[in-house]
């Protein structure tokens, strides 16, 4: 049985990935001030507003991903139920309404009077 045409190693890496999610047209500039961690998450938090769009009324209060920073910090992006914006823990803060289960990002919280149930 003949065997098929090798593809040429020649090829650009380029030419094979595809990236979906970032199309590049973020202007840069805004984010050199920031760390590079915070700057990614807040690449992150553009993106998931992209992709979520209308929906997110109706996902408000709920966990979008978790992520482990390092040993000991994990991360959480939610969207704030009182606010219905995407939100980091470790850049908004992030309260859970004991009763209702809700999330809400520390600026929220704190206008509502949700306290922290963990003592």
């Amino acid at each position: 049985m003949p065997r098929g045409k090798k593809k040429s190693a020649g090829r650009a890496a380029k030419d094979r990935t595809h990236d979906y999610i970032d199309d590049g047209t973020h202007d840069e500039s805004e984010d050199e001030d920031l760390p590079s961690d915070e700057a990614g998450r807040r690449k992150i938090k553009k993106n998931y507003e992209e992709l979520l769009g209308i929906r997110i009324e109706k996902l408000r209060g709920r966990v979008l991903n978790r992520e482990k920073i390092n040993k000991s910090i994990d991360g959480l992006y939610f969207i704030c139920f009182e606010c219905k914006k995407i939100c980091h823990n470790l850049d908004e803060g992030w309260m859970e309404e004991a009763a209702t289960l809700n999330n809400y990002c520390g600026g929220c919280a704190k206008a509502k009077g949700i306290h922290s149930s963990a003592a």
